[in-house]
């Protein structure tokens, strides 16, 4: 082994001062690798992912021979690692700022760019012309013949092969060091199609197009091996690649084959030994990437197996070349476009606290990655990662970093992308490169073009050997130039957007490095505290730029919105970067006094401060500040915001009297409490101060304003919380004022008289004041305050004491309403009821109160007095009474609902029937009351029956109530009751009501319920015929269960003829039903016939056509089921009815003369459906005096009969 030469650096772009060496990686030592990967080793099924661990290993001509039948694409992921690595701890290539991944898998399937991933991240990349190189590749071009550029490796050094068989080796400088080979060679070998350096940088292998490979000195320069049998002849070579051991080589020719180079040098001289790995003549290979690992991760497990990813048309294979050759993977394309080139990526990445390789794989438009993993038996483990699909075809896919990926599409676009997140940071079109593609080696031409039409279709787009990566660092050759892409440092990054005057953006950017979410991130080193210190110097500087630029560029003049416009547009942005960063000195000072030389930019920026202080992230303020930001609200008369801030706001170093005056005469009443007790600890003051004005009125018994009444709800509220150990109107009063703060407000709430009242004011007056306030809500805040208070001495002595002031406030006054003297004792009563109660009330108190709640002096307020002795029993009162007592006073007040509520504790629900009725707002509710009873599970039997005899005995009560409900009732629980109910029913109206009820099926009532017999409904009917004649004939249609005989009988004794008719016609009797009606046409004609002609009334006219058009209608609906006799028997004197009036009045000018030739018409045409014409003209002509009469209108009717 020859000894290596010293690293250098790696060269960078002449465009740059200084080249950009890559920044010190953490090292692990073996031993710690060891330990992280065993602690952090899962063991995974390898089943689960379709990749089979081979035990055997096949060869590869015959893997490369299997049928292309397995058609599913690379979709499975292991859900185990579908969030990769959380932070990229060290990062072995760059010092990037470790950052979250998202977990976000909707890039998993994007078919479009991110939007402006510019403005997210700025530019991330930065595309420099190597010039020096640039110049001298078209130098020798033109002045030693070495042809165009063809291939280009890059280490610490540059090589870059060309078309006429040279290697121009050049420095990190881009100083030409060396030039290797010869015209005359390359004329012999062809171009140079391939390069490698090893990893020492001392030896260079060049891969020519005919299929030579020779091995040069780095150092000396010399030629150290020329190898011409290493493969078939006839095939260029493709690719050419050293692995981590420096005697140990790969090569790829156009064949598809692939060769092992092993070198060695036995007795000084230099050989090389070839290995077929396998043959391309079942299968070709056309890309080959062994696994390099930087000197660090050297020690790595995984290293002696001297892995190797090979790409051929239909599939992709890993192998161990050591100890001995084995197949550990192996996976089918699937489908897709022939013409996309096969790529294949290693490099060393992060996850989980381990480090491992990852294989980057793609062809077309989707990425799969794998991740290899050595387990504790030396097996080797592949899991699929999370697939990267792209909306373009890829030529090139080069990791940049163990983060960072930047991938070289179709069209010539770089395209940057976080691996973790898959997001798209920046894209770039370097068309101007003119990138240099291998696709005259893939086809083979210096050696005839004797290569697979499939191989020769990858090679059009296949510029494997024109790009090369190296520390960071990605080199494109170019037809006339090389150029290096680099990630930009964080510095450089924000200062290009800086350089465009994107501050925002810049400040966005720098604030991302900051928290540690930037993408692609280089610059930063040492931990996090020390990277965070170095940013924030940063945008303190560009803050500073920021707000001198913001003030120069302010409009001079124009209008006020202009000015502030521009001022809003930037001043928030400054203040929000500034309390990020947690700068308030920068922020209060330097900033402040800038923005104060603008009146505008000063309002702004007191403004932005609002929300910040609302949110109680900005709590310590300058006294300047503070006193310019109260002075500004109240000018702008914006109130409200400036009460909102102050209770949030530390104000200690403000003038208290001041604000406190500022904040009593705009009523801004929370301020001004939040002002007293935060910034002299005084809790008594805001309360004696409310209630000197809401104490006034109340006492005169006058009605609140709407101003006072909010005063009066801001102090129940402000004393609730004081009691509690709440400040107000937020947060907390410190523990160690806590105790002290409640016994100053018990001790001030119970004050036998105010500081300043007269010498006529009435004992305690706070409390006094408050129970006339809201009499309900300072029960409930006593309430509250008695729940927290601990059973010790000093606090039982305080709640018997408030008690015994409540009592003596309002039982000894008469000015309280029932309703507020009911609340204060269902207070007491809910106290006297827990178990662990200590006060006591004089029980004879609780029977004052029921005299004054059961026997006004008036009849006023009988709801509310009864709805609060209700709530008093509910609340547990109910044993400070006598409950026989109770009863008695109850039912004497007309309480009907405390006396239900007593018979329910006694279980009399029979006797509730009777509240329920001599209730006047609650009768309607009784028939749910008994059905409930009757139906519901929960009573015995014996309840039952005596609330079914109660209600039975009621039952013409609940008649009177509402007949339908208690019909529903009675047939639901009753119906065996339903004859002696009829029978004891005096009032016949009432019977009449209850049968209605029952019996008609309109009414709703289930008709299977009740069985009746058929004297019921034939009652039912006489009743119906006595009140409600017009409602006989539909109710019979309806009525299930009617005997007809009786029913004909009733409805002729009343003479009801249509109801008749109808029964008789559903008899059967046709000619019975048509004589009735026909006997009631009759008496209608003769009525208006027997009138004077000038007192015929219209009403008469009407009533006659409508029962004719009924008579009509019942000789139409039979006439169908008649013969021809039976027929003329109804229609026949049917029209004789119609003409006989006119053939009494004897004149055709009488009034009704034409309305009784238009019913006369009626009859002839609808009787000419069933009787011939020849029938009814006979029947006519018999008589001749009607032919004399209607002979003209007999002629106009047979005309349009006949039409």
């Amino acid at each position: 082994m020859e000894a290596a030469p010293e690293q250098g650096p790696c060269p960078a772009a002449a465009a740059e001062a200084e080249p950009c060496p890559e920044p010190p990686a953490h090292r692990l030592s073996a031993a710690e690798l060891d330990r992280e990967l065993d602690s952090r080793s899962e063991l995974i099924d390898d089943k689960e992912f379709d990749i089979p661990q081979v035990d055997t290993p096949p060869t590869l001509e015959s893997i490369l021979n299997e049928t292309d039948d397995e058609e599913e694409s690379f979709v499975l992921e292991d859900p185990f690692l579908l969030n990769i690595d959380n932070t990229d701890t060290h990062s072995y290539d760059t010092s990037s700022v470790a950052s979250s991944d998202s977990g976000d898998r909707t890039h998993l399937k994007r078919k479009k760019k991110l939007p402006d991933s510019l403005s997210l991240h700025g530019s991330v990349i930065r595309l420099s012309l190597l010039k020096g190189i640039s110049a001298q590749i078209v130098s020798a071009a033109d002045k030693v013949d070495a042809g165009l550029p063809t291939a280009i490796a890059a280490s610490n050094l540059i090589a870059v092969g060309t078309s006429h068989g040279l290697a121009l080796i050049f420095d990190q400088n881009q100083a030409l060091r060396l030039c290797l080979g010869s015209t005359a060679v390359g004329a012999q070998y062809g171009a140079i199609s391939a390069l490698s350096i090893n990893n020492d940088c001392s030896r260079l292998l060049c891969g020519f197009a005919k299929g030579q490979i020779t091995m040069w000195d780095l150092a000396s320069g010399k030629l150290l091996r020329s190898i011409t049998d290493a493969h078939p002849p006839g095939t260029a070579i493709l690719h050419i690649k050293f692995t981590d051991d420096p005697t140990l080589a790969i090569c790829n020719d156009s064949g598809g084959s692939v060769f092992e180079l092993s070198f060695k040098r036995v007795m000084g001289v230099r050989t090389c030994e070839s290995r077929c790995l396998f043959s391309g003549s079942k299968g070709e290979v056309c890309c080959i990437e062994p696994l390099h690992a930087k000197v660090e991760l050297r020690d790595h497990p995984i290293t002696q197996y001297s892995l190797l990813a090979m790409a051929s048309l239909t599939k992709i294979l890993v192998i161990g070349l050591k100890p001995s050759l084995k197949v550990w993977m192996t996976f089918p394309y699937g489908r897709m476009d022939p013409s996309s080139v096969p790529l294949l990526a290693w490099h060393f990445v992060a996850i989980q606290n381990s480090v491992n390789p990852m294989l980057a794989f793609c062809r077309g438009d989707v990425v799969h990655f794998l991740l290899v993993k050595r387990d504790d038996t030396g097996a080797i483990h592949v899991t699929k990662q999370r697939q990267l699909h792209l909306h373009y075809d890829l030529i090139n896919f080069t990791w940049i970093n163990s983060r960072t990926a930047v991938l070289l599409d179709s069209v010539e676009k770089l395209h940057v992308i976080d691996r973790q997140t898959q997001e798209e940071l920046e894209t770039i079109e370097i068309s101007e490169v003119q990138l240099v593609y291998n696709s005259s080696h893939f086809k083979s031409l210096a050696t005839g073009g004797n290569v697979s039409e499939a191989l020769a279709l990858v090679g059009e787009k296949a510029c494997y050997q024109s790009i090369s990566s190296c520390g960071g660092q990605i080199f494109y050759l170019g037809t006339k130039s090389v150029h290096v892409m680099a990630l930009r440092s964080w510095r450089e990054r924000v200062d290009h957007l800086l350089k465009q005057e994107r501050l925002t953006d810049a400040l966005a950017l720098a604030w991302s490095f900051y928290e540690g979410k930037a993408k692609a991130v280089v610059g930063l080193s040492g931990d996090t505290n020390k990277r965070k210190a170095v940013i924030a110097d940063r945008m303190v500087e560009i803050l500073l730029h920021y707000a001198d630029r913001t003030l120069k560029k302010c409009p001079d003049q124009g209008k006020i919105q202009v000015m502030e416009q521009h001022f809003q547009d930037v001043v928030p942005v400054i203040v929000d970067y500034c309390l990020l960063l947690q700068r308030t000195d920068l922020l209060f000072n330097q900033i402040y006094d800038k923005m104060g030389e603008n009146s505008v930019a000063k309002g702004i920026f007191l403004e932005c401060l609002e929300p910040y202080i609302l949110s109680d992230k900005l709590m310590g303020i300058t006294a300047q500040v503070m006193k310019d930001l109260l002075l500004h609200f109240q000018d702008k008369n914006r109130l409200e915001n400036l009460e909102a801030c102050i209770v949030h706001m530390d104000i200690t170093s403000l003038d208290i009297q001041q604000v406190v005056l500022l904040c009593w005469e705009n009523h801004l009443y929370d301020a001004m409490i939040y002002v007293y007790n935060s910034g002299m600890n005084d809790f008594i003051s805001p309360m004696e101060k409310l209630f000197k004005v809401i104490a006034p009125p109340l006492n005169a018994g006058k009605s609140l304003t709407d101003e006072q009444v909010v005063m009066g709800n801001k102090l129940l509220v402000y004393i609730s919380c004081c009691l509690a150990g709440r400040a107000y109107p937020l947060g907390d009063i410190p523990e160690d004022l806590v105790p002290l703060v409640k016994n100053q407000v018990f001790e001030f709430l119970i004050r036998l008289h105010s500081t300043e009242g007269s010498v006529d004011e009435e004992v305690y007056p706070y409390v006094r004041t408050l129970l006339h306030f809201d009499t309900r809500e300072f029960l409930n805040v006593l309430a509250l305050t008695f729940e927290d208070f601990k059973n010790d001495k000093q606090a039982v002595e305080y709640q018997q004491r408030i008690v015994d002031i409540l009592l003596k406030v309002m039982v000894e006054n008469s000015d309280f309403t029932p309703s507020q003297v009911g609340c204060l004792f269902t207070f007491l009563a809910r106290q006297l009821a827990k178990p662990n109660n200590t006060l006591f009330v004089n029980r004879t108190l609780f029977d004052q109160v029921l005299e004054f709640l059961c026997s006004p002096d008036d009849d006023s307020r009988h709801s509310e007095r009864q709805q609060v002795l209700l709530e008093l029993l509910q609340a547990g009162g109910i044993v400070q009474f006598e409950e026989s007592r109770l009863i008695q006073m109850a039912e004497k007040a007309e309480f009907y609902q405390i006396c239900e509520f007593m018979y329910e504790r006694e279980l009399r629900y029979d006797k509730i029937i009777g509240c329920y009725l001599r209730d006047p707002v609650r009768k309607e509710e009784v028939f749910n009351y008994i059905h409930n009873i009757l139906s519901m599970p929960g009573y015995s039997a014996e309840e039952k029956q005596l609330v079914w005899q109660k209600a039975l005995e009621h039952i013409e009560e609940l008649l009177l109530l509402s007949p339908c409900k208690a019909a529903d009732l009675v047939a639901i629980h009753f119906s065996e009751q339903i004859e002696s109910i009829i029978t004891n029913l005096q009032d016949q109206f009432l019977l009449f009501q209850f049968l209605r009820s029952l019996l008609d099926p309109r009414e709703g009532i289930n008709q299977d319920l009740i069985h009746l017999p058929p004297c019921i409904t034939e009652q039912f009917i006489e009743l119906l015929c006595q009140y409600s004649p017009a409602q006989v004939l539909e109710t019979l249609k309806v009525l299930e269960y009617c005997r007809l005989e009786e029913a004909i009988q009733i409805t002729q004794k009343h003479q009801l003829h249509e109801a008749s008719s109808y029964l008789l016609e559903k008899k059967g009797d046709i000619h019975g039903a048509f004589l009735v009606m026909l006997e009631r046409l009759q008496s209608k004609l003769l009525m208006l016939t027997q009138e004077d002609e000038s007192s015929a009334e219209q009403p008469l006219l009407e009533n006659i056509e409508d029962t004719l058009m009924k008579t009509i209608a019942l000789c139409q609906r039979n006439s169908h089921n008649l013969d021809q006799q039976q027929r003329e028997a109804l229609w026949f004197p049917l029209l004789e009815a119609m003409m006989s009036p006119q053939k009494l009045s004897g004149s055709s000018q009488c009034r009704y003369s034409e309305s009784l030739k238009s019913l006369t018409m009626q009859v002839l045409n609808n009787m000419a459906a069933f009787i011939a014409l020849p029938s009814i003209l006979q029947r006519i002509l018999q008589d001749d005096s009607a032919v004399l009469v209607h002979v003209q209108h007999l002629q106009i009717w047979s005309h349009n009969f006949r039409l």
